[in-house]
């Protein structure tokens, strides 16, 4: 199969029936991706497929063939992170990081289709992931932080 993952075009042999996370982390070896609950509750292994937010760990990968993946790597670097990574630095909006890459990425993806959202469109966005530490108020704090960015 073929991908863009991160801007890079990548051809893998992989079973199109093994799950996009796994062909991520485990043939790409893209750790960005976490495996984290593999039932789509946590969200702890969200891309952006085609544009949209997406629980890798429910996606067969052969229905990803030819697809665009952004990964939270790919995002920005730690010289120049992007303003949704700096507004979640800024507001203290994540403790342990196992959810930050779902919540940074549906941040982007909600962001990016609409740059002034209320507070329930962020909250609806961020809902998909589990955060066990923030209790979520200082992820919607960043988020409206780096809407001003």
């Amino acid at each position: 199969m073929r991908l863009q993952v991160d801007g890079v075009t990548v051809q893998v042999d992989a079973d199109p029936e093994d799950t996009l996370v796994d062909v991520l982390r485990e043939d790409l070896g893209s750790t960005a991706v976490r495996a984290g609950c593999r039932n789509g509750d946590c969200g702890t292994c969200t891309a952006v497929v085609d544009g949209r937010c997406v629980k890798t760990c429910l996606v067969l990968a052969g229905r990803a063939d030819g697809a665009r993946v952004d990964t939270l790597a790919g995002l920005g670097t730690e010289a120049e992170p992007h303003p949704v990574q700096e507004a979640f630095m800024a507001e203290y909006a994540f403790q342990c990081g196992f959810c930050l890459p779902g919540m940074i990425l549906s941040a982007v993806t909600l962001l990016d289709a609409n740059p002034s959202p209320t507070d329930a469109e962020i909250r609806d966005a961020l809902s998909g992931n589990l955060c066990r530490c923030t209790g979520y108020v200082n992820a919607v704090r960043a988020v409206r932080r780096a809407a001003g960015l």
